[in-house]
């Protein structure tokens, strides 16, 4: 906007006004009184869909339902619903003809409860399927959440040293491992190499994880853990991906990490629907990509000032 106006010799904030008051449209449009609680696309519902929550200004959520057809562009919003209650989200897509609902085959949403029961009420012929990547995240930050109890306790071990040191009159010296890191800059830095697949590991990466495994081998058992997941993932039969999914949740119970015990049974609570991602490997990165898109819009306006003329944009570009 502030290039149109520099190109035509206008201010930018004269531009912006007249743009909003008279030439977007935006006192005529037909969902601006509700804006801001809801808005509806209903001509672009599609067989498979995604549900997700995005937050726009100061931390307020809403909900956005797309259709993966639209593939980002025009046609791809369903709706966006103010906040994340599953009440306020099945009644908001109930104002679609349940005749056009029961199209609905598949969607793809995260873990979160009160999505799958929005999902559930509102498309009652539609197959759940988890996203894996969220599946994988969960598992991810099991791992982690060991290695930053490690470095916690490093630091402590530290500054015990250090005090020690100052009692007995003597300059403390630092531990340093072969490859130059302390042992809390080793736990520190290993936080991407846990991430991931160590055949995407570089040689700094292989000697840290070396050194990382040596010294914490409950961290190498967590991460040897978590890539048995990520194998199953790439399977494509589905009875045999069940068949390696129980044998991982039986094996997180007994590996002797508590972190997995959690891990665990969020898995096992959704494993149907983790499941179905092997009916068609269908992924919620639509709705992941469509969030990047609204953030990056949003930061583009340096913010969001008034959320009824932002949503009436995003309608504009998407729906």
């Amino acid at each position: 906007m502030s290039l149109i106006a520099f190109y035509h010799g206008v201010k930018p904030d004269t531009l912006r006004r007249h743009y909003k008051k008279k030439s977007s449209g935006y006192n005529q449009w037909l969902q601006k009184a509700h804006a801001d609680k809801y808005m509806l696309f209903a001509d672009n519902l599609g067989k498979h869909l995604s549900i997700d929550e995005v937050s726009l200004t100061h931390g307020e959520l809403y909900t956005f339902v797309t259709n993966k057809s639209g593939k980002g562009r025009s046609g791809t919003l369903v709706a966006s619903i103010r906040g994340t209650r599953s009440e306020d989200i099945k009644k908001v897509l109930e104002r679609i003809p349940l005749k056009e609902r029961m199209k609905v085959k598949e969607i793809t949403l995260d873990m979160a409860n009160n999505m799958e029961s929005a999902a559930i009420g509102a498309f009652p012929d539609a197959s759940l399927v988890t996203d894996r990547f969220h599946v994988v995240k969960l598992v991810i930050d099991a791992v982690q959440h060991v290695r930053i109890k490690h470095r916690w306790e490093e630091i402590d071990i530290e500054n015990q040293a250090i005090q020690k040191a100052k009692k007995d009159g003597l300059l403390y010296r630092q531990v340093i491992l072969s490859n130059g890191d302390s042992p809390k800059q080793l736990l520190a830095r290993s936080r991407y190499i846990l991430a991931k697949d160590k055949k995407n590991w570089t040689q700094n990466q292989q000697e840290r994880a070396l050194i990382l495994f040596h010294r914490y081998p409950d961290i190498k058992k967590a991460y040897d853990h978590s890539m048995k997941l990520r194998v199953i993932f790439e399977l494509t039969d589905r009875t045999r991906a069940e068949k390696q999914m129980n044998k991982w949740i039986g094996e997180s119970r007994t590996i002797g990490i508590k972190e997995f015990n959690s891990t665990a049974n969020t898995i096992q609570n959704n494993k149907s629907n983790i499941l179905n991602f092997f009916n068609n490997r269908s992924t919620n990165a639509s709705a992941e990509s469509f969030n990047s898109k609204i953030k990056l819009f949003r930061a583009n306006l340096r913010g969001v000032t008034d959320t009824t003329f932002f949503l009436f944009r995003l309608a504009k570009l998407f729906a």
